[in-house]
């Protein structure tokens, strides 16, 4: 599995925070950017045109509210798909709602961050996902023979 990082966001100053937050935290993985949720699926599955999707990120960081197809259905197909259903995806969301909140976790999401409105807090948070879910967290197969794309 590549070390690459999927974000689905679109609201352009929270990419831009989000990239600002990766490069102030030392975390040089390259990162994809999705801004909706069409656009994410067929860059981790394809499309009809192009059936091959992209090697899978090491990790998806998702916001919930997303024009075209939302963050809980993007989730829901995710783990619906077994070429996906282990990899890590996280919301990002600004969202406060506990129905947001329960429906992620019960949709098979791995953590759910709430983006903090202050720079240094949303900093430290990129950096202790990045610091856990690049470097320390094993997938399943890593480094086993992982019949998964990469």
């Amino acid at each position: 599995m590549s070390k690459r990082i999927l974000l689905v966001e679109d609201n352009a100053n929270d990419e831009k925070l989000t990239i600002l937050a990766f490069k102030k935290s030392g975390i040089a993985n390259e990162l994809v950017v999705c801004r909706d949720g069409v656009d994410a699926l067929e860059h981790l599955f394809g499309t009809e045109g192009a059936p091959e999707p992209q090697a899978l990120p090491a990790i998806v960081l998702l916001d919930l509210k997303l024009p075209r197809l939302d963050g809980l259905e993007v989730l829901g197909r995710i783990r619906a798909d077994p070429r996906t259903k282990h990899l890590p995806v996280v919301i990002l969301t600004s969202s406060k709602e506990d129905e947001d909140l329960a429906r992620s976790y019960a949709l098979g999401a791995n953590a759910y961050v709430r983006k903090p409105v202050d720079f240094i807090q949303f900093a430290d948070a990129v950096k202790a996902l990045g610091l856990f879910w690049l470097l320390w967290n094993e997938a399943p197969g890593a480094g086993r023979g992982d019949p998964r794309p990469t």
